[in-house]
């Protein structure tokens, strides 16, 4: 059972799509673009999914949205289990997504009005004649004034257009919003306006967030907690500041290790960790844990037994077989070097 101040639970959470091996070859494979993600996000919360690029950060976010179906696996909403609601709108109506690029997520023949306006028709949500108001008062939500509405893509900037995208995905009143790295498309100077527009949102909305993005050091300032996702998996989970801190999955202190630091004397004892190897294909992902292949304290059961996620310290989870080893505070004391 979830607690009762959870929203979303996710148990082996599992979406593999199916692919041919060859042009010339009949047979089909799977790619496992998530593979068994398990997390918690709690009412009023942000919680930061961070890793490489083709770790499934964004394949996740599509399958907690309702845009993708998960393979295998539950997604708990509010303690009641996604895959029973039979009609999309309802799922829609408290989860909606924003994407990473407002030039591809937005209609270009379409103005503002259209846009906003094909929401509020799809889900019924006023009468003919309030339409107007109700997307002048979206808008305003989010900064911009009803100018806006006659305006195509083309003819406003790019924070504008991602504003545009927040005010669509709020019109509907989401208890979630998956922010699928909505800074990452947009100047330096627009960035820090879109975040200062999110964090008064979530104060005043008490929505709460799924925040996926590259940038730690946004993720750290964002987010209450963080989950770094390896090859298809959550490998760590825990508290924002204790995982920049004090990492104990070795990716994980991989990842935190290059974040660059503004103080002259942290950077000169900053010890960067550089991961060798090649990324395995999450086709043929390694058997056991799979970051084994460019871990540095790699042990024999790594190659056989898959590591469970499990408690480290307080609301401090990792996958990882040190956890376990006879060695286990010298071997953390020397991945928190």
């Amino acid at each position: 059972m979830s607690e009762p101040n959870t929203l979303l639970k996710c148990e082996g959470l599992k979406k593999y799509f199916p692919v041919r091996i060859s042009r010339l070859s009949t047979s089909v494979t799977q790619v496992k673009a998530v593979d068994g993600a398990d997390f918690e996000l709690g009412q009023d919360e942000t919680v930061g999914l961070v890793g490489e690029s083709g770790c499934g950060k964004t394949t996740l976010g599509l399958v907690l949205a309702g845009l993708l179906q998960p393979t295998s696996g539950r997604i708990l909403f509010q303690g009641v289990d996604m895959a029973g609601i039979r009609r999309r709108k309802e799922l829609h109506r408290t989860i909606q997504i924003v994407f990473q690029n407002p030039e591809t997520s937005l209609d270009p023949r379409m103005t503002v009005a259209s846009t906003l306006y094909e929401v509020m028709t799809l889900h019924k949500l006023c009468k003919r004649n309030e339409r107007k108001q109700t997307a002048i008062a979206a808008l305003k939500k989010v900064g911009l004034g009803p100018e806006t509405l006659e305006r195509y893509p083309h003819e406003i900037s790019g924070g504008q257009k991602q504003r545009v995208a927040i005010a669509r995905a709020l019109l509907l009143d989401p208890r979630l919003l998956i922010l699928d790295e909505p800074t990452s498309a947009l100047d330096f100077s627009v960035q820090g306006q879109i975040l200062n527009l999110i964090i008064a949102l979530k104060r005043e909305l008490h929505i709460s967030y799924i925040f996926i993005s590259h940038d730690l050091a946004i993720v750290r300032n964002m987010c209450q907690r963080i989950a770094v996702m390896y090859l298809g998996k959550i490998v760590e989970i825990a508290p924002s500041d204790a995982l920049i801190q004090t990492p104990i999955h070795p990716y994980s202190q991989a990842l935190m290790s290059a974040i660059p630091s503004s103080d002259p004397q942290n950077r000169k004892l900053h010890k960067r960790t550089i991961l060798t190897g090649e990324i395995p294909s999450p086709v043929n992902p390694p058997s056991g844990c799979v970051f084994r292949t460019r871990c540095p304290f790699v042990m024999p059961i790594c190659k056989d037994v898959e590591p469970p996620l499990q408690m480290a310290a307080a609301n401090h989870m990792a996958a990882c077989h040190l956890l376990n080893a006879d060695k286990k505070e010298s071997v953390l004391a020397q991945l928190r070097l």
